[in-house]
This record gives C-alpha cells, structure tokens and sequence, in this order.
C-alpha cells in the first residue's frame, strides 16, 4: 500500500490471559507476547475470536491493546481485531487501534445473531467507511462464524475499490479454491491472501498462493518455519514440517479449539493459568492430556521456553 512492504509469514492469534477468578492477567499477557515473538513469530493478532473477544469488556479491550503494545515496542507488527456490527464503533474501535500502533486491522463482516445479516451494498458500504476512518490496512475475515457470504468476486471488488482493503483471511471450507479464485480476480489489489483455521488447510493454501497464516498461538516455531520454507521455494522441505507437524494441528483444530494455546503455554510455565472466561469451560482433563502428549512428541518452543 503506497509502497509499503507487505505483511507475510505467520501472524498467530495471542489468547488473552485470565487468572482463576476470570480477571485479566496482564503479566501473564506480557510473558505471552514475549514467548509468542521468540518462537519466530512474524507478528501477532489479538483481540480475534481465538482471543475470547466476546468476552471482554470495550473497556478491556482497549487496556489489552495498549497493553501489548506498549510492551511488544515494535518488535513484530500487530493486528488488532475490531470487529463490530455497527460500521461507526468498528471505525471507532479502529481509529483508537491505529492511535495505539496497530499495523493493520482485522475485522468480519457485520453481523448479528443467527439471522441478522446485510446484503453486498451494505458489506460494502461497511467497508468502505471503515477505511475512510483510518490509514492503515483492512484484513476481512472470512469465516463461518459470522454465517455471511462472501463470494471471491465481492472481496476482488472491494479490494480495487476500497482503498486499505488489501488482506484476506480465508478459513472456510474448500479455502484454497477460493484464495485461487481472490487472486486472479483481484491481481495486485490482493496485497495478502492469507490461511487461517489454525493451518488445517495450510499446505493446500499455500499451493493456491498464500502468503500469510493466522493460526492458533501455542507452536508459532513450526508453522512458521512451515511457511517460512515454502515461500523461500523449499517445498519439499515444507512438505516435510507440514506432515511432522499435522497431528498437533489437526488436534487443536478439531478436539481443542480456542483452548489449545494456552493449554500448552500453561504446560510449559509460559502462563500461570489457562482458564477460559466464563461461560466458556475448560478443556476436558482427558483431551487435555491428549494435546500434551502429541505436543511433547514434536517438543514445540512452548514446553521449554520458561525452562
């Protein structure tokens, strides 16, 4: 964008993390960050649904996002999710983030509920006043979890025509069709087709033209040297980390969820607690311990880090 560099590599979702009583736990959200950057993180996103979003406070999240970056100090480039139904506290929400020294936004399409949706107009419309209100790139999060589609032609459109549209996060099922469809219908304008899902899907995302990843936040050491392989043409390498790896992903995408990375961080000393915020519940002893036992198998950076 103006000749900025683009955003590649692995950006991994920070969780956000609680003490016992469900109150935020700053510290531990320091040494979180400290961790997820020196396992090779190429940034970090917070404040996404992996991050609990939906069950802070907008006076949180603002402490949160200051918070972090103030400590990470320009270490790595920050997403911050702003997500919102209504476009003028999404652009508010935004408009703070950038203040704060957010690189770049990342935000789902509006939405409300199990019904309440908008059509492409007003998709568009959102979207454009959002970048209206900021100076900083837009990442549209494509995802079930908003029930909205969002067909490849649309996102092309507003990447042409919506001046910091620029970034794609596309985990919905059959992604890599349609990271190939996005690129050949938004050429230059798609600055960044990106994975998502923690990297269920990464290999076959990264054939159809991925350049960047957003996945959970517990073993950022080997999707990123995953990632990192592929785009410097060592495929076959990449190949390799992704098959080595896969079964630790496809536990936390399937049997684990949002809970995973801090599971692991709390496993490895990195966090005193990996309590989920109320309603959300704790993982399952027994599925906890299958995570733990794939993850010391692999030795990711979490379980030695606060060694």
């Amino acid at each position: 964008m103006d000749g900025m560099a683009a955003y590649r590599g692995v950006f991994p979702v920070m969780p956000t993390i609680f003490d016992a009583d469900g109150a935020l736990d700053l510290d531990g959200q320091r040494r979180c960050a400290d961790f997820m950057i020196d396992a090779g993180s190429d940034g970090l996103c917070i404040l996404a649904n992996f991050s609990e979003q939906f069950v802070l406070s907008d006076d949180e999240r603002v402490l949160l996002t200051r918070s972090i970056l103030e400590h990470v100090r320009g270490r790595v480039p920050v997403i911050v999710t702003t997500t919102h139904f209504s476009s003028r506290i999404c652009a508010e929400r935004s408009r703070e983030a950038q203040a704060l020294g957010a690189s770049m936004v990342m935000v789902m399409p509006p939405y409300h509920g199990a019904t309440i949706r908008v059509p492409e107009a007003g998709i568009e419309a959102f979207f454009r006043a959002l970048s209206d209100a900021i100076d900083i790139p837009i990442m549209i999060q494509d995802a079930p979890v908003s029930g909205v589609p969002l067909s490849a032609s649309l996102l092309a459109r507003m990447a042409r025509e919506i001046e910091h549209v620029a970034y794609f996060k596309i985990e919905i099922a059959q992604a890599a069709s349609k990271l190939r469809d996005l690129i050949a219908l938004g050429g230059d304008a798609i600055e960044g087709p990106w994975d998502g899902e923690e990297a269920i899907t990464l290999l076959a995302d990264l054939d159809a033209g991925a350049t960047g990843s957003m996945t959970g936040g517990g073993f950022p050491d080997a999707i990123g040297g995953i990632v990192r392989d592929y785009l410097a043409g060592r495929r076959d390498a990449a190949v390799a980390g992704y098959e080595r790896w896969l079964p630790l992903i496809n536990y936390e995408n399937r049997q684990c969820g949002l809970l995973a990375a801090k599971a692991l961080m709390r496993e490895g000393g990195v966090i005193a607690c990996d309590a989920p915020r109320l309603p959300l519940l704790p993982l399952h002893p027994a599925t906890r311990a299958g995570l733990i036992e794939i993850a010391r198998r692999l030795d990711p950076l979490v379980l030695r880090w606060a060694r």
